[in-house]
């Protein structure tokens, strides 16, 4: 599912329209980012909750040259699933 389709299910579902859809997902993903930029935490009940993790620098191979290069630390967005989701999902 593409955001576009994401969109018209929304709509659908709630009986908004798909402006009125559009703009509830930009504001969702607005502040998701937001708070997941400040270093937070977004937590939705039976959905998941999404957070920032640090993953340390670490050795790895060029798969070219076969060289061993480090690379670099950096902050990953990780999304662990709610247990709702994960049942229906089994």
């Amino acid at each position: 599912m593409n955001k576009a389709e994401l969109i018209d299910a929304m709509a659908s579902h709630s009986g908004l329209t798909k402006a009125d859809a559009k703009k509830a997902l930009d504001a969702f993903i607005g502040a998701t980012t937001g708070a997941l930029k400040k270093g937070g935490r977004v937590a939705l009940v039976g959905f998941g909750s999404f957070s920032v993790s640090k993953r340390e620098s670490r050795k790895g191979r060029n798969p070219q040259t076969g060289k061993e290069i480090t690379i670099p630390a950096k902050k990953v967005v990780k999304f662990k699933a709610g247990a709702e989701l994960a049942k229906v999902v089994k």
